[in-house]
Parts: C-alpha cells; sequence; structure tokens
C-alpha cells in the first residue's frame, strides 16, 4: 500500500502548528478549571444530578480488581451479553450486567489490539476497530476464546497519538463506516487522514468524505442515515454532529490532499476562507456540509463520543428514535433530535443526565432498554470531570416520566415545541414564558470560537396544542445559520411543576421554504 505523507500545511491564515498545538495543549492541561470542579454551576445549568436522579438513577456495574476494563467500544451479542473493547486491546464478554442488581461475570474472549473504541458483531463474527485497521475477530473452534484475527483493512495511515479511528455497526449492507482523526488535530500526514471511509465484508475500503478533525463517535440517526461527532479545535467553534455525507466536505480543510487517492470522488473547487462563517462559505463551497447539529461549549459536552439511537420502544422512557451521547469531559449524557429541512440536516441537542463516574467513551442499549456507559481517564492531557479512573455504569429509567422539553422542530416562522407531558396553557400560551437568543461560530483555523453575531428574537405569539403537549411559538425572524438558545425556565406542567432541564440548542442550516 502506498502511504503519501505531507508535511506543508494548506491555507496560509493558519496559525503555525507548533505554537498552535502548545496553546491547545496548554489549554487542555487546566485540569481544575472552575466549571470542572464546581458542581453546582453545571447543575444549575443543567437541572442537577440529583433532580435526574428521581428518573433515571445511574447503577454501577461492578468490575473485579483483576479485570483492567477501561471501557472503549460497547456491543450487545445475540445471546443477551455485553461485549466490551478496552483501551488495552482487550474484548470481554460480560454476562449478568443487566441484571438487576448487576452480577458480572467478566470472560476475557480476545486480547492482543490497541485501544478498541468500536465494536461490533455480525455473522458470528466481532469487527473491532482500533488506530490502524478494522479486525474481524472470530472463536474458530468454538471454545469461548478468539483464535483467529483477520484484518478487514488497514487502508489508511497511522503513525501518531491523535490519529484516532471510530467506527460505526454494521449498516445494513454489511459495511462499517470508519471515522478518522487527523494528525495533531491541524495536519494530515497520513493516508484519508480526516476522512471518513468504509469497509465492506470483503475488506474493500472506499473513500466517503474529507473534512473532519478529531471524531469521537460514529453511528446512525432514526433514519438510519450516517453521522460522526467532531470535536472543538480548528476549523470547529465547538462540538458537532456531522452528517457523513458521500461526496461532502466537513470541514476541516487538511484533509483536501487525499482526494487523488479517492477515485470517484470529486475534490471541490475551492478551499473555506479562515475567519469567516459557515453560512457564508458553504454558499462559495458548495462541497461543504453544515454540521447538523452544533452543541455550545461546556454548555452542552465539551469532548463528546459515542452516540447510540434509542430504539428501545419505550423501555427507556419518552426518547424513542432520540440520539444519546456521552461527553468525555463532564461525565455525562445528552439527547439529540434530526431532521431534514431543503434536503440539509440539522436539528436540535437537550441536557440528560450528568453524575457519571469517569469520562464516557462510549454508550449503548441494553435488551431491556437500559443505557449502557463506560470510559476512563487517561495520564494525557485531556481533564475529566468525573474522579474514577475507569467504570461501567447503567443509566435506568424507573417508569416514572420526567417533565422535559421532548423535541424542537423548525417551522417557516418559528418553532414547534413538544414536551413530555401536558403542559399549563397559562403558561404556554404567555409570550413571557420563552427566552431565545441566537448565536454562530467564527469559522476558521484556529482553535474553537466564542459565541458570536448575538441576537435576541423577539416572539410575536405562543399558541398551545390542543392535547397540550406541544406549542408553536412564531418569531419576528428565525436567524439561518444560528444556534437558537432555548430557556423555557417559565414553562409548568399541567400539575404546576417546572421542566427538570429548561435549556435546549436548536441549529439553523435551512429555513423550511413552505
Amino acid at each position: 500500500m502506498v502511504t503519501p505523507r505531507t508535511t506543508w500545511i494548506r491555507g496560509a491564515t493558519r496559525v503555525a502548528p507548533q505554537l498552535a498545538m502548545a496553546w491547545a495543549m496548554a489549554v487542555a492541561m487546566m485540569v481544575r478549571m472552575p466549571w470542572l470542579s464546581a458542581e453546582e454551576d453545571l447543575g444549575a445549568m443543567w437541572g442537577t444530578a440529583q433532580e435526574e436522579a428521581k428518573y433515571y438513577p445511574i447503577v454501577r456495574i461492578p468490575i473485579p480488581s483483576t479485570v483492567p476494563l477501561q471501557p472503549g467500544g460497547l456491543e450487545i451479542l445475540p445471546d443477551g451479553r455485553l461485549a466490551v473493547g478496552t483501551r488495552r486491546g482487550d474484548i470481554y464478554f460480560v454476562r449478568g450486567a443487566f441484571d438487576s442488581p448487576p452480577r458480572p461475570d467478566y470472560h476475557l474472549f480476545a486480547s492482543g489490539q490497541d485501544e478498541i473504541f468500536s465494536l461490533s458483531w455480525r455473522e458470528g463474527a466481532m469487527t473491532a476497530t482500533s488506530w490502524a485497521e478494522a479486525t474481524r475477530i472470530t472463536d474458530a473452534d468454538g471454545d469461548g476464546v478468539a483464535d483467529r484475527y483477520d484484518t478487514l483493512s488497514n487502508g489508511w495511515g497511522y503513525a501518531e497519538g491523535h490519529e484516532f479511528a471510530f467506527a460505526s455497526k454494521h449498516d445494513p449492507a454489511g459495511d462499517v463506516w470508519v471515522a478518522l482523526g487527523l494528525s495533531g488535530s491541524y495536519e494530515s500526514h497520513n493516508l484519508f487522514r480526516g476522512w471518513a471511509v468504509k469497509v465492506t465484508p470483503a475488506g474493500k475500503m472506499i473513500p466517503i468524505c474529507s473534512g473532519l478533525r478529531s471524531p469521537g463517535g460514529v453511528g446512525t440517526n432514526a433514519a438510519g442515515v450516517m453521522f460522526a461527532i467532531e470535536s472543538q479545535g480548528p476549523w470547529n467553534g465547538c462540538c458537532s454532529l456531522k452528517h457523513l455525507k458521500p461526496g461532502g466536505f466537513l470541514g476541516h480543510p487538511a484533509s483536501y490532499n487525499w482526494y487523488p487517492f479517492a477515485p470517484g470522488v470529486a475534490a471541490p473547487a475551492l478551499e473555506p476562507k479562515s475567519d469567516s462563517r459557515m453560512g457564508v462559505e458553504k454558499k462559495r463551497v458548495p462541497e461543504l456540509v453544515p454540521p447538523a447539529v452544533k452543541f455550545p461549549y461546556i454548555k452542552m459536552g465539551r469532548s463528546i463520543s459515542g452516540f447510540r439511537v434509542d430504539t428501545t420502544g419505550g423501555k427507556f422512557g419518552p426518547f424513542q428514535g432520540q440520539i444519546f451521547l456521552g461527553d468525555y469531559s463532564l461525565s455525562l449524557v445528552m439527547r439529540a433530535t434530526t431532521e431534514q429541512i431543503n434536503g440539509v440536516w440539522q436539528g436540535a441537542c437537550y441536557p440528560f443526565r450528568e453524575g457519571l463516574a469517569t469520562g464516557i467513551m462510549n454508550v449503548e442499549f441494553s435488551p431491556k432498554g437500559q443505557l449502557i456507559a463506560g470510559g476512563f481517564t487517561t495520564s494525557r492531557q485531556w481533564p475529566v470531570r468525573g474522579k474514577e479512573p475507569f467504570a461501567l455504569q447503567r443509566i435506568d429509567w424507573n417508569g416514572v416520566t420526567p417533565f422535559e422539553i421532548q423535541e424542537i422542530n423548525l417551522r417557516k416562522d418559528g418553532f414547534r415545541i413538544t414536551f413530555t407531558a401536558p403542559v399549563d396553557p397559562r403558561t404556554a400560551a404567555d409570550i413571557a414564558s420563552y427566552r431565545i437568543v441566537t448565536y454562530t461560530h467564527v469559522y476558521h483555523g484556529g482553535y474553537g470560537s466564542p459565541e458570536v453575531d448575538h441576537t435576541t428574537s423577539k416572539i410575536l405569539s405562543a399558541v398551545p396544542a390542543a392535547d397540550g403537549r406541544s406549542a408553536q411559538i412564531t418569531l419576528g425572524r428565525v436567524v439561518e445559520d444560528h444556534v437558537h438558545e432555548f430557556d423555557l425556565s417559565g414553562i409548568r406542567s399541567k400539575d404546576g411543576g417546572g421542566l427538570v432541564h429548561s435549556k435546549a440548542y436548536y441549529t439553523v442550516n435551512e429555513i423550511p421554504k413552505n
């Protein structure tokens, strides 16, 4: 395999990489920032872990001292056991993790890999994706221990510790989609770094799209469309959920150099201009795919990781079809919803559950409808709010429905807000119950971005539905290319209670034409 390398940097406006990396690492090494040590700050923003526990208690799944788990990838086996891939490259099969209380029995199935952050079982074999390859692992003789390791694909380059690889579950065709992190976040030194590719059951690697920076999870939305989580950094003002659109460019231009090695994928004629706005540049660069959901920094995560769609059929509460996402730095889980407007994906994110024990790397739904969350902390520069070195936990629904914002959907002249329980019609009809501010981010080669171009939305009317489950709000203006930050602290339920979480954030890429 030919693995070309490059040491040049695209874009004259880019910050010198040595200086930029030193600055980014210095910021990251501020391990105990005020927001990280003051539980009440995030609690006030989110609704507090104590309030959330009334509806979604956290259950610890014990890990024996003899099992160095450090969970990364998670999968459910056909016999109902939990599979856990670990940072040190082992795969454990766990029986009893879903019992109440948990009675886990750990069985070492495979070892010898490296930082397994993605697992997917298909047709009697496990596909594990690590830094440098996707590997099919099988137990050929049926003794419960893997004895065959076949490289499905290593068709991308790998050389250093920022070049992560995260993969999806198998899609209906049997392919896994792999999102490849850049070299040191600013550059692409190795083949297809900054791209998403897919690997077929026969081991063929197919390049899909360019422009990623440091993805932290790959999966589908409820419609089966593939997305990846992107981390804040160069050309990314905050973390976001990005549509892996075939042939698309997802925002970071460092990976333009691999188009000659991607037959059938046309290179954009232009690169984005730094110090611009996404809404401006997507008109200049037609291939540019805007983030579907932006997660405002700290308010909604800092280092978002693996995610899964709730397909439990109501076993996990009122959020069927929504995306649940872990966050490594803040040790919490969030929700997101997506919709397609004018052919472009966009949507909203919502707080869900804080108070987890460690940095969350991945989540997975159990057959009983529990949300499994696993992860670890490291000795590297990334801070983590949870204090445990590693943990495997469950979030259970206790059957009591919280009063929450269930979903926000965009309309031509405003939004429809749906709640998980009937609202008080008086507060739902009072425009003073709703506060919406909007902002966007600088689209540039620098690290992250402040919130800029603020506006305050004028709310013209609020009309609750007859069933009390939603309200239609009309605005003086919906602002394209802006996050619309909702504060609904004035809303009350029919029984007089407030929302567990009163904040939500909708990313407007397109406004409906009709």
